[in-house]
């Protein structure tokens, strides 16, 4: 899109408003679709950058827990479990998010939830990064503690003041940042471990004997108590969707290109990260097997790394390598953080108050949360938060998923196409709301035993099994009414290309005075001097606080 501006007479108040958040909001697009004119990077440039992303160590500090809690086994068994459920639910989103060039909070909206309705999962996902900066900040604090002897506590602080300048430049510095930093992180992570498990191949049995602390072997309760703490990680396809968003579009050409990319870069992030799970479980039961007291402090990643380096080269180095990675481990993740935190946040408060204070303000906010997790200590209690959190996210994702696959391509209650623009949809859609209320609900009850102990290790499935039941029953019990407030947008020109990709074509914003592409625009319900229709972008409507340009109802 271009940024020069055409100011309309007659243009309402508020207008200067809409014109600086959508002049801020160029580099990310936050609250909006992603244009195609902006979408220049490749598949395989998106697939990388997504992936960038998943480099955190927090994988590896889960893999150390739940292996140590439950045993080799039923911890392998876990992570398989919530690795399928993280993929199949993933699947779907992460197509509408290439194919539409929409984030999840874009895609909800029109898939069950309502123009405000939401909010609530935009919440969720918010608390979802700052959990996991806090986590990623605590690794990287225990690095610095242990390799320069910087205390914990401003270890902290510094963890997350690096973060915040290198995410004020968007999505195009993240970019350059993944694809920069992977090939080093790569190198550190998986040489020194392929090395450690071909110099010590008993290392292999140990590691598949070890029964947990509680011993007794296979358990699938212990299995689903593992999968539990896993499928937290859910809430990551959110953030793979904030990449994926800036997929070019999907031609004869590139067809095969843009399927892997958005496969690997989408759902498959779950198999790098199950495999780094279990990596963690193993180096965790290598250190607890050979060295002395090492239960304390097994579940952090920097000790992992270290005790796999000083097999290889000198105590020296080995600790400086172990700093090096866990460093540019955390910058990786928590940019991502970040990032997709301060637009979740951006988002909500947007959409509730009408006003757009910009991201730098909830980027502020969110680094804030975490840095207030990480000084009391979360990574201690890591396990029961990420097991609580799981139901939720669980319930979230998997009403959306279920609302594309059934609601929208097998009964055909919800619009196949995603919409997510303000007067097009319903303000609340009980579809979604009440699945939501139901799944996270009851899931979270069973957790803290209130159908008894028995079940209580299933609250995740539970969580899954209710949200598939119920999203296609409101659908039902609806009729698919509360989807759409309108199915005409007041637009002649095509949404769609010959390919079925979002069009490129532009039209200019009545309030802004800028040129959006196609998807992004809806017709004003007011008109010209003299009689002509008039355009607004999204983001433009989403700040119009008059309501005087939000289209009626049609019946």
């Amino acid at each position: 899109m271009t940024v020069e501006t055409r100011p309309s007479a007659g243009t309402p108040a508020g207008s200067e408003d809409a014109r600086a958040a959508a002049a801020e909001s160029l580099e990310d697009y936050t609250l909006r679709f992603a244009p195609r004119s902006y979408r220049t990077w490749g598949p395989g440039v998106v697939a990388t950058s997504a992936l960038g992303g998943i480099a955190y160590l927090a994988d590896f500090s889960i893999g150390a827990n739940i292996g140590l809690a439950h045993g080799t086994v039923n911890g392998i068994l876990g992570i398989l479990v919530a690795a399928g459920i993280i993929f199949l639910t993933g699947f779907p989103l992460a197509y509408y998010a290439a194919r539409y060039n929409l984030d999840l909070d874009l895609i909800t909206r029109g898939a069950g939830f309502g123009y405000y309705g939401s909010v609530i999962t935009n919440v969720i996902f918010a608390t979802f990064t700052f959990i996991f900066f806090a986590l990623e900040g605590s690794i990287m604090a225990q690095g610095l503690y242990l390799g320069l002897g910087i205390p914990r506590w401003l270890g902290y602080l510094i963890s997350t003041v690096l973060i915040f300048p290198l995410v004020i430049y968007g999505m195009k510095a993240l970019a350059k940042l993944q694809v920069a930093t992977t090939p080093v992180w790569l190198v550190l992570m998986v040489i020194p471990v392929a090395y450690l498990v071909i110099s010590h191949p008993d290392s292999v049995g140990t590691f598949l004997a070890f029964e947990g602390e509680g011993g007794g072997g296979v358990s699938f309760a212990s299995a689903m108590l593992a999968a539990g703490v896993c499928l937290s990680l859910i809430a990551q396809i959110a953030e793979q969707i904030d990449y994926l968003r800036f997929m070019p579009p999907r031609t004869p050409q590139n067809r095969r290109a843009w399927w892997t990319a958005t496969i690997l870069g989408g759902p498959g992030w779950v198999v790098f990260g199950a495999i780094k799970q279990i990596l963690g479980m193993f180096l965790a039961i290598y250190l607890v097997a050979n060295v002395p007291g090492a239960r304390e402090f097994a579940n952090e990643p920097v000790q992992q790394f270290l005790a796999t380096y000083e097999q290889l080269m000198p105590a020296w180095l080995a600790l400086t390598l172990a700093v090096i990675l866990v460093v540019i481990s955390q910058v990786k993740i928590n940019v991502t953080n970040a990032y997709s935190g301060s637009l979740a946040w951006t988002n909500s408060f947007t959409r509730v108050t009408r006003r757009y204070p910009g991201r730098l303000v909830f980027l502020g906010v969110n680094l804030g949360i975490a840095l207030v997790l990480m000084e009391a200590n979360m990574f201690d209690f890591l396990n029961s938060i990420l097991s609580f959190y799981a139901n939720l996210a669980m319930s979230w994702i998997c009403v959306v998923a279920t609302d594309i696959v059934i609601n929208k391509h097998l009964l055909k209650l919800s619009p196949k196409k995603p919409e997510f623009r303000r007067g097009m949809l319903y303000d609340w859609n009980p579809v979604g709301v009440v699945s939501l209320v139901l799944s996270g609900g009851f899931s979270i009850a069973i957790f803290f035993g209130a159908f008894g102990a028995a079940v209580q290790p299933f609250s995740p499935l539970f969580a899954v099994g209710i949200a598939l039941v119920a999203t296609p029953l409101m659908a039902i019990i609806t009729q698919g009414r509360y989807y759409l407030r309108r199915t005409d947008d007041g637009i002649d020109v095509p949404m769609y290309d010959e390919h079925g990709n979002p069009s490129g074509e532009t039209l200019t914003c009545h309030v802004t005075g800028m040129d959006f592409e196609r998807p992004d625009m809806i017709a004003s319900a007011q008109t010209g001097p003299d009689g002509e229709p008039l355009y607004l972008s999204s983001l433009a409507l989403s700040t119009d606080r008059t309501g005087e340009h939000v289209l009626p109802a049609q019946r």
